[in-house]
């Protein structure tokens, strides 16, 4: 039988008074308070750059691709948040000088996006913050913790019920 009667952490930060229905409902509420928490850090963090999360990952995702780029599509598939308004996402990237678009030649419907030099230019400003942002936001958590946060992650991941 849950223990419904602890008093949890999530339940202090988020002031709430009752307990929940259940450990699972904690899990999942702790689950998104988590990475709102990430989110917002990472906007603060990309606030002076002048860009947001999903315009860095887009960014990141280019630059890991290469000189050849991806299509728009594949690119979709690669965000870490979904997103409904990619073609919106690009041309604001593009408007920036930070990406460029053309037409794939073996395939006039294709769209290939590449980063452009000063996206890298960009991207290579960014890392220094980003990799502290690595090293600090879990480091109360030992290498086995991380192992193990990742190992559940990936099973939530693969059966969300949703």
């Amino acid at each position: 039988m849950e223990d419904e009667s602890r008093s949890s952490r999530l339940q202090s930060e988020i002031q709430q008074t009752r307990p929940f229905r259940s450990r699972r409902q904690e899990a999942f509420l702790a689950i998104l308070r988590s990475a709102d928490l990430f989110r917002r850090g990472i906007a603060a963090l990309l606030e002076p750059f002048e860009i947001t999360p999903q315009q860095y990952n887009v960014l990141r995702i280019l630059r890991g691709a290469g000189e050849e780029g991806l299509p728009t599509l594949a690119i979709g598939v690669r965000l870490i948040e979904q997103t409904p308004g990619m073609t919106r996402l690009l041309n604001r990237l593009e408007g920036r000088g930070w990406v460029e678009r053309r037409r794939s030649p073996s395939d006039r419907r294709q769209v290939d996006c590449r980063l452009t030099p000063a996206g890298r230019d960009l991207l290579a400003r960014i890392d220094p913050v980003m990799d502290h942002a690595d090293r600090t936001m879990l480091a109360g958590l030992s290498s086995d913790q991380l192992d193990a946060l990742i190992e559940l992650l990936d099973q939530v991941r693969a059966n969300p019920g949703i």
